[in-house]
Protein backbone atom coordinates (compact mmCIF):
# COMPACT_ATOMS: atom_id res chain seq x y z
CA UNK A 1 0.00 0.00 0.00
CA UNK A 2 1.19 3.15 -0.85
CA UNK A 3 2.00 6.18 1.86
CA UNK A 4 -0.88 8.90 1.94
CA UNK A 5 0.27 12.45 0.39
CA UNK A 6 0.37 13.45 3.69
CA UNK A 7 2.56 11.22 5.19
CA UNK A 8 4.56 12.03 2.04
CA UNK A 9 4.64 15.89 3.06
CA UNK A 10 5.74 14.78 6.28
CA UNK A 11 8.81 12.56 5.43
CA UNK A 12 10.06 15.27 3.72
CA UNK A 13 9.31 17.88 6.05
CA UNK A 14 11.54 15.74 8.60
CA UNK A 15 14.29 15.12 5.90
CA UNK A 16 17.62 15.52 7.41
CA UNK A 17 19.49 14.45 4.22
CA UNK A 18 21.88 16.80 3.96
CA UNK A 19 22.37 18.61 7.31
CA UNK A 20 26.10 18.15 8.01
CA UNK A 21 26.10 20.43 4.83
CA UNK A 22 23.45 23.10 5.85
CA UNK A 23 24.82 25.98 7.72
CA UNK A 24 21.67 26.82 9.86
CA UNK A 25 20.30 22.89 9.79
CA UNK A 26 17.83 21.35 8.52
CA UNK A 27 13.77 23.08 7.51
CA UNK A 28 12.74 21.80 4.28
CA UNK A 29 9.92 24.40 2.51
CA UNK A 30 7.62 23.75 0.48
CA UNK A 31 3.68 23.24 -0.29
CA UNK A 32 1.58 20.99 -2.11
CA UNK A 33 -1.73 19.24 -2.22
CA UNK A 34 -3.13 16.87 -4.32
CA UNK A 35 -5.22 18.99 -5.92
CA UNK A 36 -3.16 21.89 -6.64
CA UNK A 37 -2.98 23.32 -10.73
CA UNK A 38 0.41 25.63 -10.36
CA UNK A 39 3.30 24.55 -9.86
CA UNK A 40 6.78 26.68 -9.17
CA UNK A 41 9.58 25.19 -8.85
CA UNK A 42 12.65 27.62 -7.80
CA UNK A 43 15.67 27.30 -6.49
CA UNK A 44 15.80 27.17 -2.60
CA UNK A 45 14.99 29.13 0.18
CA UNK A 46 16.60 31.98 1.23
CA UNK A 47 17.83 33.08 4.54
CA UNK A 48 14.08 34.73 5.54
CA UNK A 49 12.36 31.82 4.37
CA UNK A 50 14.36 29.52 6.59
CA UNK A 51 13.61 31.50 9.50
CA UNK A 52 9.54 32.03 8.39
CA UNK A 53 9.36 28.41 7.29
CA UNK A 54 7.00 29.90 4.61
CA UNK A 55 8.06 30.31 0.74
CA UNK A 56 8.78 33.10 -1.05
CA UNK A 57 8.18 35.11 2.29
CA UNK A 58 10.73 37.59 0.95
CA UNK A 59 10.69 40.48 -1.79
CA UNK A 60 10.88 38.28 -3.96
CA UNK A 61 7.64 36.27 -3.37
CA UNK A 62 6.19 39.55 -3.42
CA UNK A 63 7.62 40.68 -7.01
CA UNK A 64 6.74 36.71 -7.96
CA UNK A 65 3.55 37.18 -6.52
CA UNK A 66 3.38 40.32 -8.98
CA UNK A 67 3.96 39.07 -12.06
CA UNK A 68 1.80 35.96 -12.12
CA UNK A 69 -1.19 38.38 -10.68
CA UNK A 70 -2.45 36.99 -7.94
CA UNK A 71 -3.33 37.79 -4.17
CA UNK A 72 -1.48 35.81 -1.00
CA UNK A 73 -4.16 33.90 -0.45
CA UNK A 74 -4.41 31.88 -3.83
CA UNK A 75 -0.45 31.82 -3.83
CA UNK A 76 -0.89 30.18 -0.42
CA UNK A 77 -3.47 27.53 -0.68
CA UNK A 78 -1.75 24.32 -1.42
CA UNK A 79 -4.59 22.91 -2.74
CA UNK A 80 -4.31 25.70 -5.80
CA UNK A 81 -0.53 26.15 -6.03
CA UNK A 82 2.41 23.58 -5.58
CA UNK A 83 5.33 25.44 -4.78
CA UNK A 84 8.67 22.43 -4.73
CA UNK A 85 12.32 23.67 -4.93
CA UNK A 86 15.09 22.38 -6.18
CA UNK A 87 16.51 22.10 -2.56
CA UNK A 88 13.81 22.46 0.23
CA UNK A 89 16.46 23.62 3.05
CA UNK A 90 18.54 26.85 2.93
CA UNK A 91 22.10 25.54 1.43
CA UNK A 92 24.13 28.65 2.71
CA UNK A 93 25.86 31.75 1.22
CA UNK A 94 28.76 32.38 -1.06
CA UNK A 95 30.59 35.61 -2.11
CA UNK A 96 27.46 36.45 -5.02
CA UNK A 97 24.27 35.51 -3.06
CA UNK A 98 22.94 32.36 -1.47
CA UNK A 99 24.99 28.55 -3.01
CA UNK A 100 23.30 26.43 -4.96
CA UNK A 101 20.88 23.70 -3.78
CA UNK A 102 21.92 20.98 -2.27
CA UNK A 103 21.86 18.17 -5.05
CA UNK A 104 20.32 15.65 -2.65
CA UNK A 105 17.09 16.95 -2.39
CA UNK A 106 15.55 16.99 -5.87
CA UNK A 107 16.66 13.30 -6.93
CA UNK A 108 15.35 11.91 -3.84
CA UNK A 109 12.44 13.67 -3.21
CA UNK A 110 10.84 14.95 -6.72
CA UNK A 111 10.23 11.63 -8.09
CA UNK A 112 8.02 10.80 -5.21
CA UNK A 113 6.24 14.63 -4.89
CA UNK A 114 5.93 15.31 -8.52
CA UNK A 115 4.11 12.15 -10.04
CA UNK A 116 1.48 12.69 -7.49
CA UNK A 117 0.43 16.12 -8.53
CA UNK A 118 -2.18 15.18 -10.72
CA UNK A 119 -3.91 17.96 -11.71
CA UNK A 120 -1.08 20.27 -12.61
CA UNK A 121 -1.57 22.50 -15.65
CA UNK A 122 0.87 25.02 -16.05
CA UNK A 123 4.82 23.85 -14.37
CA UNK A 124 7.11 27.35 -13.30
CA UNK A 125 10.79 27.09 -13.58
CA UNK A 126 12.28 29.64 -11.70
CA UNK A 127 16.24 30.43 -12.15
CA UNK A 128 18.99 28.28 -13.83
CA UNK A 129 18.55 24.81 -11.56
CA UNK A 130 14.59 24.61 -11.58
CA UNK A 131 15.22 24.84 -15.41
CA UNK A 132 17.78 22.56 -15.51
CA UNK A 133 15.74 20.33 -13.65
CA UNK A 134 12.33 20.41 -15.54
CA UNK A 135 13.71 21.06 -18.78
CA UNK A 136 17.08 19.34 -19.04
CA UNK A 137 18.22 19.26 -22.56
CA UNK A 138 16.10 21.26 -23.94
CA UNK A 139 17.50 24.31 -22.24
CA UNK A 140 19.31 27.00 -23.50
CA UNK A 141 22.93 27.51 -22.31
CA UNK A 142 22.42 30.61 -20.68
CA UNK A 143 19.27 31.43 -18.57
CA UNK A 144 18.37 34.25 -21.07
CA UNK A 145 18.85 32.05 -23.74
CA UNK A 146 15.84 29.63 -21.80
CA UNK A 147 13.77 32.53 -20.73
CA UNK A 148 13.57 33.95 -24.46
CA UNK A 149 12.73 30.52 -25.83
CA UNK A 150 9.71 30.56 -23.95
CA UNK A 151 6.87 29.97 -26.41
CA UNK A 152 8.84 26.93 -27.76
CA UNK A 153 8.98 25.40 -23.70
CA UNK A 154 5.19 26.55 -23.00
CA UNK A 155 4.20 23.91 -25.55
CA UNK A 156 5.76 21.36 -23.20
CA UNK A 157 3.79 23.22 -19.97
CA UNK A 158 6.54 24.57 -18.64
CA UNK A 159 7.15 28.61 -18.52
CA UNK A 160 10.94 29.42 -17.53
CA UNK A 161 11.23 32.59 -15.37
CA UNK A 162 14.72 34.26 -14.12
CA UNK A 163 14.34 34.42 -10.76
CA UNK A 164 12.12 37.70 -9.17
CA UNK A 165 15.35 38.91 -6.59
CA UNK A 166 15.28 42.33 -6.41
CA UNK A 167 19.37 41.69 -7.62
CA UNK A 168 17.56 40.85 -10.80
CA UNK A 169 16.82 44.43 -11.52
CA UNK A 170 20.16 44.91 -14.07
CA UNK A 171 18.62 41.67 -16.14
CA UNK A 172 15.05 42.68 -16.21
CA UNK A 173 16.11 46.55 -17.36
CA UNK A 174 18.56 44.51 -20.13
CA UNK A 175 15.72 42.16 -21.08
CA UNK A 176 12.19 44.90 -21.49
CA UNK A 177 10.40 41.82 -23.86
CA UNK A 178 10.17 40.20 -20.58
CA UNK A 179 7.59 42.17 -18.90
CA UNK A 180 6.46 43.11 -22.07
CA UNK A 181 5.92 39.91 -24.19
CA UNK A 182 5.97 37.25 -20.96
CA UNK A 183 4.26 38.42 -18.55
CA UNK A 184 0.58 39.29 -19.95
CA UNK A 185 0.69 35.31 -21.31
CA UNK A 186 2.18 34.41 -17.83
CA UNK A 187 -0.77 35.92 -15.86
CA UNK A 188 -3.48 34.72 -18.26
CA UNK A 189 -1.91 31.28 -18.25
CA UNK A 190 -1.71 31.31 -14.29
CA UNK A 191 -5.46 32.47 -14.44
CA UNK A 192 -6.13 29.40 -16.66
CA UNK A 193 -4.52 27.10 -14.46
CA UNK A 194 -6.26 28.24 -11.33
CA UNK A 195 -9.29 28.82 -12.92
CA UNK A 196 -12.25 26.57 -11.12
Amino acid sequence: MSQSFATLLQRIRACCLCQAALPLGCRPVLQAGPGARLLIVGQAPGRRVHASGIPFDDASGQRLRQWLGIDSTTFYDPQRVAIVPMGFCYPGSGRSGDLPPRPECAPTWHPQLLPRLTQIQLRLAIGQYAQAGLLGARRGRTLTETVQAWREHLQHGVLPLPHPSPRNRLWLARNPWFEAELLPVLRQRVAQALAD
